[in-house]
Order: structure tokens, then sequence, then C-alpha cells
């Protein structure tokens, strides 16, 4: 079936919303807001809003104003869970480095022996020294030219390596004392900081590509603690294991430990709650949720 839909005008797509039972009250500001940021990105939010089993006609009531504030809740909502990944991710490099450095030396990520897998190890190495190529930072070219270097020691390639690279070299690494260890600074165990790296990596590039969070059912999971850390494991939801809940308790269990007087927690208690719709009900907050441990010490 040929595809002959003709392109629709900002004012158009508007009447497209009215059509479908959106109030609208402001017009110009509607059409503004379609203009710089995508109709089928702002139409992706009204499911919120829709009748059942209907998805192209809104609720009585609904306005323009309503669709519009829960797409600005998911904007700085993926602000804050990038700042949480931030901070676990250059701890990450930074305990990586160490921890190899000082127990195999500062060539040891160059060593096929310390890895589980050749064939990843072999490729991951191809994959940073791309990495470096590209790279402008001023030590690449220091190492390279001063010692003449093909790569420079692990504190230097650990901060070149994309996040996505680093944690797979964290899941090849084959001595399980050294993953414990590198665990061990988040109170986690080895496979659940594996898991919340390829976690944090994913829902990072959502964030980075401006793709809709708040509801979202994640297709790479996190492994949950069971055990300990116990302020961390009573407050986790194992029932809604797709959802952002676990993933927002994860990251202020990490930012506690890497800035401990800091204020995600505080930060994100204050977004929920200046949202009119009930966007908990959605991502998987347990009805508790601020009577649990973790979310009481961010308390303010």
């Amino acid at each position: 079936m040929p595809f002959n839909k003709p392109p629709k005008s900002y004012a158009e797509q508007v009447e497209i919303l009215k059509g479908r039972g959106l109030l609208i009250p402001d017009e110009a500001f509607a059409e503004h807001c379609l203009r710089h940021h995508n109709y089928y990105r702002l139409s992706a939010y009204r499911f919120a809003f829709t009748t059942p089993g209907n998805p192209d006609q809104f609720i009585a009531g609904t306005s323009f104003d309503n669709l519009w504030g829960l797409y600005c809740f998911d904007r700085r909502l993926r602000l804050l869970v990038m700042e949480g990944v931030k901070r676990l991710e250059i701890s990450v490099r930074t305990n990586v480095a160490y921890t190899l450095a000082h127990t195999y030396g500062v060539f040891s990520y160059e060593d096929p022996a310390f890895f589980y897998n050749r064939y990843r190890h072999t490729k991951g190495l191809a994959t940073l020294d791309e990495e470096l190529r590209r790279s402008k930072e001023i030590f690449v070219k220091h190492y390279h030219d001063e010692y003449n270097l093909q790569r420079p020691p692990i504190w230097a390639a650990c901060e070149v390596m994309s996040f996505g690279l680093l944690s797979r070299f964290y899941e090849n690494i084959k001595a399980a004392r050294v993953r414990k260890t590198l665990a061990a600074e988040y109170g986690l165990a080895p496979h659940t900081m594996k898991s919340l790296l390829l976690h944090a990596v994913y829902v990072r590039n959502l964030c980075a590509h401006h793709s809709r969070l708040w509801n979202r059912r994640f297709t790479i999971t996190l492994a949950l603690p069971h055990h300990q850390p116990t302020a961390l494991v009573t407050s986790l939801n194992p029932s809604e294991d797709r959802r952002i809940y676990n993933t927002l308790a994860m990251l202020a269990h990490i930012v506690n430990i890497v800035e401990p007087e800091n204020h995600w927690s505080h930060r994100l208690r204050a977004l929920l709650h200046a949202q009119t719709y009930p966007v908990t009900q959605h991502m998987g907050f347990p009805a508790d949720w601020e009577m649990r441990p973790l979310w009481q010490k961010g308390k303010l």
C-alpha cells in the first residue's frame, strides 16, 4: 500500500489534536511547542490522557497543558537520571583504573590473560584504539609523543573509553576477587555491579537520545540485590523490575556513596511532588516508597 499522506502544517497539527478532544486554550503556544519539539515526540505522551482502547481520543477535560506538563516532567527526569549515571560512570572509571593498576600493572588492560573472553578483549582494544585516534585530549598526545606509547597507562585509557566499553571491560575481568573489590566499593555483589553498569549504559543512551523515560518498560533490566545493602534492598520494588523506580533507587544508593552530601534524592522527590498527574503509579513506585530507608536518608 503506497504512502500518500501529505505533511501537515503546525496549525493543522493543532487542529488534529483538537479534533481528538484535546483542549487548547492557547493555540499560539501549542504551535510554538510543536515547532520545536515535533508532533510525534509530543504525541507519545498522549497515552496517559486518552481513553482506554482508543489512543486517538483524549479523556474529556484534558488540555494541552497536561500533555506539555508531562513532557516537561520527563525531560527533567532525564536530566536527573543523567546526573546520577554520570556520578556512577566517573567513579567506576576511577576505581577500575586504580584497582587494575595496583593489582596487575598499569598496562594490564592490554593483556588478554586477565580477561575471560579473548575475542571480546581483542575487539574491545580495537574499539579503544579507534577512540584514542579520535580523542582530542592533550594527555593522549602526551603519552604518545613523550613515551612513544600506542596506548596510554590505564588511568588515562579509562578516561578515553566510552561508558559502554568500560562496562564491557568490567564484565570481562577474569579474577573474581578483582570484580568483588570493585563492586564492594558500592556495597554490591559483582553480578549486581555488572548488571548495573550494563543497565546504566542503556538508560544513559535513552536519555542522550531524548527518548521517553518516565513510563518506559525497560528491555535491559537490573539484577537486584537480595540481602545487602539493607537500606537499598528494603527500598526496592522487585515486582516492577521493568520500570524506572528500581533504576532511581539504585542511582540514589550510588550517589549517596559517591557524594555523601548530595541533594539528588531530594530533587527527585521535589520533581515528583510537583506533578499533578499521578506519575509514580506508572513508574513502578511502591505506594509507601517515601517511608522506605533509602529515601528517608535523602529527606530534607
